[in-house]
């Protein structure tokens, strides 16, 4: 590549970088033409970025506005860029400014009650073990009296999630884990959380592709099967998740007759 060539390469890298701080197009490159000129008027910005004319005035009159020019009230007009340091800060700060506002207006929007029927059977699908990992502490995370986790594979127990299980339940949280596997059962038991084996009806596996389940104070779940790679299906506070949820707890734990216990407790390695 030709020094001209790789110039030209570099003043678009630095165009593009000035666009994400805020800047236009023609503002970006009228300063980048700014910082080779040393000073310039309209014709010399027009003739070293191409710009129209008549579009660089506009242009430098928004970067005076920005405090990123000084202007020299000559005929015609001369540009001067401020120090880089100057420029910096001030685009860095005009940055930080918009993006604190954009988020502080999205936490409104989150946070204003939607339709309700537009919200009521919203059900999600996600894919991959990482985001699934991601949802299922979050689920966990929201739990106000009790949380139901089933799995046979620790793969699909992340560490983050049991230490969230872990401390809810020291905060008076009920925590019941539902699985095949002694180690698994045998380390929630250790911290004092309720560990049961799965009912023998619901076991067969030469034809089991679940991976993992998460029920949540009996109005939000997580259940993920395997295929090619992991997919799970979430919703949280929908008639959906009260009832399916409650369909998959009397399967696995039986009616919730004051949420007893199974009497199965541990007794299947």
């Amino acid at each position: 590549m030709s020094d001209d060539a790789r110039s030209d390469a570099d003043d678009e890298d630095a165009v593009v970088a000035l666009e994400r701080l805020g800047l236009s197009n023609y503002e970006a490159r009228s300063f980048v033409a700014l910082q080779r000129l040393g000073t310039g008027t309209a014709r010399d910005i027009h003739e070293e970025t191409d710009i129209p004319r008549s579009q660089v005035y506009g242009a430098a009159d928004e970067l005076e506005e920005r405090g990123l020019v000084s202007v020299q009230q000559s005929r015609p007009k001369r540009y001067r860029p401020v120090e880089l340091a100057e420029a910096r800060e001030r685009l860095t700060a005009e940055f930080e400014r918009d993006r604190e506002a954009a988020f502080d207006h999205l936490e409104r929007v989150r946070r204003e009650p939607g339709p309700s029927e537009e919200r009521q059977e919203d059900v999600w699908t996600i894919t991959g073990s990482d985001a699934i990992d991601t949802r299922m502490t979050a689920l966990a995370e929201e739990a106000d009296e009790r949380v139901v986790v089933a799995t046979d594979d620790a793969t699909y127990l992340p560490d983050e999630t049991f230490e969230v299980l872990r401390h809810f339940h020291a905060d008076g949280g009920e925590v019941v884990v539902i699985s095949r596997t002694a180690a698994i059962r045998e380390s929630f038991e250790a911290e004092g959380m309720v560990a049961v084996a799965p009912p023998e009806r619901l076991v067969d596996p030469e034809n089991d592709r679940g991976a993992r389940l998460v029920l949540v104070d009996g109005d939000a779940l997580l259940l993920s099967v395997l295929a090619d790679e992991e997919v799970a299906i979430w919703s949280a506070h929908t008639t959906f998740a009260r009832v399916f949820g409650d369909l998959l707890r009397q399967g696995l734990l039986g009616p919730a007759d004051g949420d007893a216990v199974p009497h199965n407790r541990g007794d299947t390695a």
